[in-house]
């Protein structure tokens, strides 16, 4: 007996997550504040809407059995969530370390994730990609000093000042931006059922064909 057809498919997942993460990338790019406070809102909204969208995957889109993936990251994003909203934590080291700690961890699962489903989740592939580019963000952060500033002139403005945390909540607006568009690719991108190279299924696949006809052929 065939599988019954799920309505809610890993398809929908990633187009809510693409969805969220192109408003937090909209609100940032926009903003011309890009101090600590700013950046942990739009941070902290993005996280806890995506949390949800991974929360219904988990109940609706995949099987038990596949479910942990999903699960894991909800409770790492509802956790930097609830860390971005606590008013006397948002503070510009606060935004380092939550953020690279959120990158580095919900990277490194869905990473996992993927790398484990490879040869039998067409989604597999998407799954790495997007843990690959929280490990990106984790190491960039990581890599930009937390009191770097910057004074410089612009002809009309007058003086400027580049900070630490203005790049940081840059790059959280970049990152975000690809997110969006890879993922909004990726859901709507047709998608075999049977993963290339994946001998096992196809094999199994065979079988099944092999010994359908067979069966036919003897009640003829």
């Amino acid at each position: 007996m065939s599988a019954p057809v799920r309505a809610f498919t890993v398809r929908h997942v990633q187009l809510l997550r693409a969805l969220f993460a192109a408003i937090a990338a909209l609100m940032i790019t926009f903003s011309p504040d890009h101090s600590a406070v700013i950046g942990f809102a739009v941070f902290g909204g993005f996280v806890a809407m995506s949390a949800v969208a991974l929360v219904l995957g988990a109940w609706l889109a995949v099987p038990a059995g596949s479910r942990w993936s999903l699960i894991l990251l909800a409770v790492v994003d509802l956790l930097a969530g609830f860390f971005s909203s606590v008013p006397g934590w948002r503070t510009e080291a606060m935004f380092f370390i939550v953020v690279i700690v959120w990158a580095a961890a919900s990277g490194l699962i869905e990473l996992l994730a993927g790398l484990r489903a490879r040869r039998t989740d067409p989604a597999a592939k998407d799954a790495i990609t997007v843990g690959a580019l929280g490990l990106v963000l984790a190491v960039i952060l990581l890599l930009i000093p937390v009191n770097y500033a910057l004074s410089y002139t612009v002809e009309g403005a007058g003086a400027l000042m580049l900070t630490g945390i203005i790049l940081a909540v840059g790059m959280v607006g970049g990152y975000t931006a690809i997110i969006a568009v890879f993922l909004a690719i990726a859901g709507f991108s047709p998608r075999r059922s049977v993963p290339a190279g994946d001998e096992t299924t196809k094999d199994a696949v065979t079988e099944d064909a092999t010994s359908a006809s067979v069966e036919t052929g003897g009640a003829a």
